[in-house]
């Protein structure tokens, strides 16, 4: 393990990094850094929560600040692209921290906000842009930005983009990006449309693996409560109340059941606020400023907050709905014991979300242990949601017929009546 000023960085960018109180790389930097700052195209492999946005962002302020003269008007020198917009304004932080006594300049482009402002900011030009792949091609469109400059492109959790249809947008802006140029893919999971995707856009790329894919850190302690819909609420009530002061994320399925999971949890008397797809970006800036401030201890997210929230004091992740993506789990997860601190990971599992934990175990290689609850051996999920039930596997009981004889025709119940 080589300290960050073995690296061979700038002074300026060792600075920033003592600043931060980083000294020694994590894995993933330690391998991508030094192929990075030698032009080296780099596939990155690594589970959330092990430090990609330095692997990748150390070397290409490295890059720029070696270069001279300022970027033209509506042009960049770098481009990043981030599938959602919290993940875009966690990397441009990252970023402006490093760059703070630097003349290098870094915007954000994202849904949600004011479009004439970016076109605004964009008009004198920006050594590093981190945008969202919509946005962005809303602004080509406008011919707000001109991609010609761009010498550095990096595609970060490049296969929740992939699950988001980026692969469309990407046709549209690779080609209008200059060349020659270096660019650095970082997923923390490889489907076969990701390698498919490295060999269209990379150039001999160097391959980076830290740890499998789908695997969760290591100090992350994982458990699964079996339990009904039903008794979802109040599990999740004891849970919160056996530790108040923890910061603790909370994932639902829709944003629908974000917001009503929310309100009934600051009803009765949790300090809590929610972040989903319904929420203006000022208000999912707020909430996750809240929460990271501690003012809030209790965030409820749908899985577009999945990648998007580096916040490393988070105690407990709580799967309230299992995701329908067994990736996601795995990300949902990675919220908490980052940067090598430790952390609670814990899943709810009703009847008919037997399937989503058994493909996330398969996914994992593990068997996730159980803390409350059993799971019948003779169990299947049920196809309807209703009741949230078992059934068991079997022949299907024949109806009876008037006089209780098997297999007689169903009974009819009387037709209601309009006035019923």
């Amino acid at each position: 393990m080589f300290d960050f000023d073995m690296l061979g960085l700038a002074p300026a960018l060792n600075d920033a990094l003592k600043r931060a109180n980083f000294s020694q790389p994590t894995p993933i930097q330690n391998q991508a850094i030094p192929m990075a700052l030698q032009g080296h195209d780099i596939l990155g492999l690594a589970q959330t929560g092990t430090g990609k946005t330095l692997a990748f962002g150390l070397p290409l302020i490295d890059h720029l600040l070696a270069q001279t003269g300022k970027p033209a008007p509506k042009t960049a020198k770098a481009l990043i692209l981030a599938p959602t917009r919290e993940l875009v304004n966690q990397i441009a932080d990252s970023l402006r921290n490093l760059t703070t006594n630097t003349k290098l300049r870094v915007a954000t482009v994202v849904g949600g906000q004011s479009i004439s402002r970016q076109i605004s900011f964009l008009a004198r030009g920006t050594d590093i842009l981190v945008a969202t792949p919509g946005r962005l091609i809303d602004l080509m469109e406008r011919r707000a930005v001109d991609l010609g400059s761009v010498r550095h492109l990096v595609l970060d959790e490049a296969d929740q983009m992939l699950d988001m249809g980026f692969i469309h947008a990407l046709r549209r802006i690779a080609p209008q990006l200059g060349t020659p140029r270096q660019t650095m893919l970082f997923s923390a999971t490889m489907p076969k449309q990701m390698e498919e995707l490295s060999q269209a856009y990379l150039t001999n790329p160097q391959r980076i693996q830290v740890s499998p894919p789908g695997k969760a850190a290591d100090k992350i302690t994982q458990s699964v409560h079996f339990l009904s819909r039903a008794e979802k609420p109040s599990k999740l009530r004891e849970i919160l109340s056996a530790d108040k002061e923890a910061l603790t994320l909370v994932f639902s399925r829709t944003k629908h059941g974000a917001e009503k999971l929310m309100k009934g949890l600051v009803a009765d008397g949790f300090n809590a606020a929610s972040i989903h797809g319904n929420k203006s970006q000022g208000q999912r800036d707020r909430a996750i400023k809240a929460f990271r401030a501690g003012e809030i201890n209790v965030l409820v997210a749908t899985d577009v907050a999945a990648r998007g929230i580096d916040i490393p004091g988070v105690a407990y992740v709580i799967n309230y709905d299992l995701p329908e993506v067994p990736d996601n789990y795995v990300h949902r997860i990675g919220r908490t014991a980052r940067a090598g601190r430790e952390g609670e990971a814990i899943a709810f599992c009703a009847p008919d979300e037997l399937d989503q934990l058994k493909q996330i175990q398969k996914l994992m290689k593990i068997e996730v242990p159980v803390a409350s609850g059993t799971m019948p051996e003779f169990a299947e999920p049920a196809k309807s949601r209703k009741g949230g039930g078992f059934r068991r596997r079997g022949p299907k009981p024949q109806a009876a017929n008037k006089s209780g004889n098997p297999g007689g025709p169903k009974r009819r119940r009387p037709r209601r009546s309009s006035a019923a």
